[in-house]
């Protein structure tokens, strides 16, 4: 292992293929020294741990963390209290209850907790997803009205609903109380609702922000429940529903969501994909086998697998059909609804790909125009709306820019769009600053992803207040262009033990990242294209000894040239580690992130 001192590039590397400088991303040895002392782990798991703010004090609980000891009491988050209270009264009174949820896995995963859970209540919630093209975003107030034509008299709303004002007055006009259950960016003014549940409201103080909704939701039904208890509602003929057997969904819904997995996530996370590994619900199994999912699931084969599939329903048809397959409990149905999935998955890809081509060729022109751009904001007539957000997402991982995405209906109507962000910049404060001074009809999100809803005519309006609003934070983010190291290894080393080992600090993704390596002085001795856009490659190192490794989209790349070309002199070698069980055969590969020439050779 090689533990370079932090003011020298790592390996020497200045510029990298890329041109990126390597860093190391730990700046003190001495503490993973001691955490390695601590709790008995290797110097490599020190060093992880270390440079991702863990102390020796801690490094126990974060190597197994708990559900018990991370999760919030009810008291300790804003309103939580009053919406189990009110949940319980119309469970206990027999009331009809309403859902409301978002058309993405976030939104649909919320919705199937709350409906497993008042199912075992001996309730049968009614359920509405907006469609994504039809309605938009959020609650609306035929949705409320037809909620209220059909009897209900309690509505609860589901990764949506904290800036949905008028639609929210409109339901307590109607006699209906209202539980929002949220995550995104609240305003000054809350809506008028019984609860307003959301760790990121500006009075809320609990230190959980970074919960996704399906998170929020796990916290409500908790008190929910034990205040049933307490009322003597739970019997031998109506048991009290086991909670932890729902973490698979709350897992699935933080990973999708990009949220930090730091703290109460990380828990959900690891909790979550133990029970999704038992196979029990019977419409992730049937995801995971079209899919051809068939190693134990990952937070990558949550966020990379399963999650694009059902998103897929939200995105170009319905998510009642997503939320259908979550909440089967007939495995021959879950198959069905999978496959339909499925297809709507490579229908959505097809599309997606037209216009990410089309959005990269707008966003190249305007870079050339202005190469110091802060933000890309490209726009496109008959866009379709179920794919914006991932075209604003690919857009952000080319230019390493936060990016909109923005459809323009060909009938001359409001604009509306999906941004994505890089870690520094905050999305969702930047869209309600431009709602609040008028370039912006409605908008919000978080710090990472957001939407917006506009005018057609201004859209140069709010590009330009997008770039004066968001050229500090980019510039600051962006300040030295590098790729952080956490340590380095030879092929030799990377055995499936030690890839295995490091799941430990894991799960891995936004906010906890993924550890990257270094392979020093290394051979390309085999490389070729792989799909598409894929450079497949064998390393070797002085020894002999060989890896197996994959740069993902490099086509066309330096990279990818690189890879392609250079037999001769050896390289360095960045990226992570993972365990290929293709063909049944378990050995560790490298998911190639950047390659430099050896200094002095």
């Amino acid at each position: 292992m090689i533990a370079p001192e932090p003011s020298k590039a790592f390996l020497g590397v200045e510029r990298s293929v890329t041109g990126r400088r390597w860093s190391s991303r730990l700046q003190n040895d001495r503490m993973a020294q001691a955490i390695s002392q601590a709790v008995n782990v290797s110097d490599v798991m020190g060093r992880i741990l270390a440079a991702r703010g863990v102390v020796p004090e801690t490094a126990g609980s974060f190597l197994e963390p708990t559900l018990r000891e991370l999760m919030p009491p009810a008291a300790a988050m804003m309103d939580v209290d009053a919406g189990a209270g009110r949940l319980a009264d119309a469970v206990v009174a027999g009331e009809s209850i309403g859902l409301i949820g978002d058309y993405d896995v976030d939104g649909m995963t919320s919705s199937a907790l709350i409906v497993e859970f008042l199912t075992a209540a001996g309730g049968a919630p009614r359920v509405h997803i907006p469609h994504r093209v039809d309605e938009g975003y959020g609650p609306s107030v035929a949705a409320v009205e037809d909620h209220k034509a059909a009897g209900v008299q309690l509505l609860i709303t589901l990764d949506c609903g904290v800036m949905a004002h008028d639609p929210l007055l409109k339901a307590r006009q109607l006699g209906m109380d209202t539980v929002i259950v949220d995550h995104h960016q609240a305003g000054h003014e809350l809506p008028q609702a019984h609860a307003v549940i959301n760790p990121n409201r500006l009075d809320d103080t609990s230190g959980q922000g970074a919960l996704c909704a399906a998170g929020v939701v796990m916290v409500l039904i908790g008190a929910t429940s034990r205040q049933l208890r307490e009322r003597g509602w739970w019997t031998d003929a109506r048991p009290e529903p086991d909670l932890m057997a729902m973490m698979d969904l709350v897992a699935l819904g933080t990973v999708c969501d990009v949220v930090p997995l730091v703290g109460l996530n990380r828990a959900y996370v690891r909790q979550g994909l133990k029970i999704m590994a038992r196979r029990d619900r019977a419409g992730l199994a049937a995801l995971a086998d079209v899919a051809r999912l068939s190693r134990r699931p990952d937070a990558h084969a949550l966020g990379f697998v399963l999650g694009p599939r059902l998103n897929a329903a939200g995105r170009i048809g319905s998510a009642v059909d997503g939320l259908a397959l979550l909440t089967s409990r007939d495995r021959g149905q879950a198959m069905q609804l999978a496959q339909a999935l499925e297809e709507m998955n490579k229908k959505r890809q097809a599309i997606e790909l037209a216009t990410v081509d089309r959005a990269i060729e707008q966003a190249e022109a305007m870079m050339g125009k202005q190469a110091r751009l802060p933000v890309l904001v490209v726009a496109g007539e008959g866009w379709h709306p179920g794919v914006l957000g991932l075209v604003a997402s690919r857009l952000k991982d080319r230019f390493d820019k936060p990016a909109f995405a923005i459809g323009l209906p060909k009938d001359g109507t409001a604009a509306s769009g999906s941004a994505r962000s890089i870690a520094g910049v905050n999305l969702g404060v930047a869209v309600q600053a431009a709602v609040a001074a008028g370039v912006a009809i409605k908008g919000g999100g978080h710090a990472m992803a957001a939407g917006v809803t506009l005018e057609q005519s201004r859209l140069g309006d709010l590009r330009a207040f997008l770039e004066d609003r968001l050229a500090a934070e980019v510039d600051a983010a962006v300040s030295v262009d590098h790729l952080t190291i956490d340590a380095a290894i030879a092929a030799s080393g990377a055995s499936t033990r030690f890839i295995e080992n490091l799941d430990r600090a894991g799960p891995f993704g936004q906010g906890n990242p993924s550890p990257v390596f270094a392979l020093p002085a290394h051979r390309v001795v085999y490389a070729a294209r792989a799909g598409a856009d894929h450079v497949r490659c064998t390393l070797v190192q002085s020894d002999g000894s060989r890896i197996k490794a994959i740069a993902f989209r490099a086509m066309g790349t330096e990279l990818g040239e690189v890879l392609l070309s250079e037999r001769r002199m050896p390289l360095h070698i960045a990226g992570r580690l993972a365990i290929n069980d293709w063909g049944g055969k378990r050995e560790g590969q490298v998911f190639i992130d950047d390659v430099a020439e050896v200094p002095g050779r």
